[in-house]
């Protein structure tokens, strides 16, 4: 793989070289995972080809407030960018980054959200996004990232890498939402890591329709007591698209609480999976978590599957999980058509109403309607394809 050799990462940019040289170094002496791996299982890294793929720069581009300026850093030191590398394609992300760096100061407001947008084209290349989020003590931000297609790039076999990271001191509160329209032959691969401090709050939402393949991993931390975190998404996968998230509620002070609430439909032959855990360590006594996992199934050939886990390590919690694959509720749908509703009406109110849990709990209310939209064309075109078959 001489297109991701340490050679490489090296030459890749004129910043870091050393710092990325090292990182290369790793992903090269590291194996690529298989599903034999229980965080891998039921995913389709079997048929992932690196070799298929070269580097190249992100196409982003950042907008916000008027003083924009004032939050977006430009001359970042690799120790801001560092993090933790859960597993190769992390430390991929490390060798061949394209960084950007929201710090919000202590005390400070973000007046409106900031949206960094990630244009993807191109094909055979690979872009390895990384955000970094940093508010500090008592502040406020909602940050919005987007992956687009880029115009007449739907069908481009791409590859995207990114990575997020979250750190949200004392009594910060840090709303961020991950936006997924890729094209339909790119592989998306990510990680997400926020660290929440005490009586800090974080919102991570993913809202997740395109791509061929789309995995999100996703760590939530409580370090802090007090502190507060919530995961929220929506996902709709048709044709053979593939959508897996692996989402981990870490719980390591006392006094914290988590809430995660993931919708996902797939129809014709595509595939999603969810596995969650809930993890409360000794000294996390008082600690409330919730994890709720439901999943439609809306044509014969979909599959979806549901893994929620608990690994609790103290008496004094209060813990619930629960998940559901399964076809639109025929009660609703014969209260729906009972009063002349057409069928495919009938569905796509149901869907929508099944989805409006999540969207109604996203922080950008400008985009809701828009996602409304886009599900149900979504579902439309399952629709049409189904009757054309």
């Amino acid at each position: 793989m001489s297109a991701f050799s340490p050679d490489a990462a090296r030459a890749f940019s004129g910043e870091w070289s050393e710092f990325r040289l090292a990182a290369a170094e790793r992903f090269a002496a590291a194996p690529m995972p298989t599903t034999d791996e229980e965080i891998w299982r039921y995913s389709r890294i079997d048929k992932f080809d690196l070799t298929a793929f070269t580097p190249a720069p992100s196409n982003t581009e950042v907008t916000g407030p008027s003083d924009l300026d004032s939050y977006v850093v430009t001359d970042v030191e690799p120790d801001v960018v560092a993090g933790d590398a859960p597993d190769v394609f992390a430390e991929l992300n490390r060798a061949f980054m394209s960084p950007i760096v929201v710090k919000v100061p202590a005390g400070t407001v973000v007046s409106e959200p900031i949206v960094v947008l990630h244009t993807v084209g191109g094909s055979g290349t690979a872009i390895f996004p990384r955000l970094v989020i940093d508010a500090g003590e008592n502040s406020e931000v909602t940050v919005i990232e987007r992956f687009v297609a880029a115009a007449d790039a739907d069908a481009d076999h791409t590859l995207v890498v990114p990575v997020l990271q979250v750190r949200a001191a004392q009594a910060a509160r840090v709303k961020y939402v991950a936006i997924n329209e890729v094209g339909a032959a790119t592989w998306q691969i990510g990680n997400q890591q926020s660290v929440g401090e005490r009586d800090s709050s974080t919102l991570l939402a993913t809202v997740t329709l395109g791509g061929e393949y789309v995995r999100a991993r996703t760590e939530a931390r409580l370090s802090g007591q007090g502190s507060t975190t919530k995961q929220v998404a929506l996902y709709f996968a048709g044709g053979d698209q593939m959508h897996d998230f692996r989402t981990i509620q870490d719980h390591d002070a006392p006094h914290t609480t988590s809430d995660l609430l993931f919708k996902g439909a797939v129809q014709d032959s595509a595939a999603s999976v969810y596995t969650g855990n809930i993890v409360i360590r000794e000294h996390a006594g008082g600690t409330v978590a919730d994890q709720t996992n439901r999943n439609l199934t809306l044509s014969d050939g979909a599959w979806a599957e549901s893994v929620p886990n608990l690994d609790i390590r103290t008496n004094d919690v209060k813990c619930s999980h629960a998940s559901t694959v399964g076809p639109i509720d025929e009660d609703q749908r014969f209260y729906l058509e009972s009063r002349g509703v057409r069928p495919e009406v009938a569905e796509r109110l149901v869907v929508l109403g099944f989805f409006d849990e999540v969207i109604s709990q996203l922080p950008a209310g400008d985009i809701t309607n828009d996602l409304r939209r886009r599900v149900a064309d979504k579902l439309d075109l399952g629709t049409r394809q189904e009757v054309s078959s």
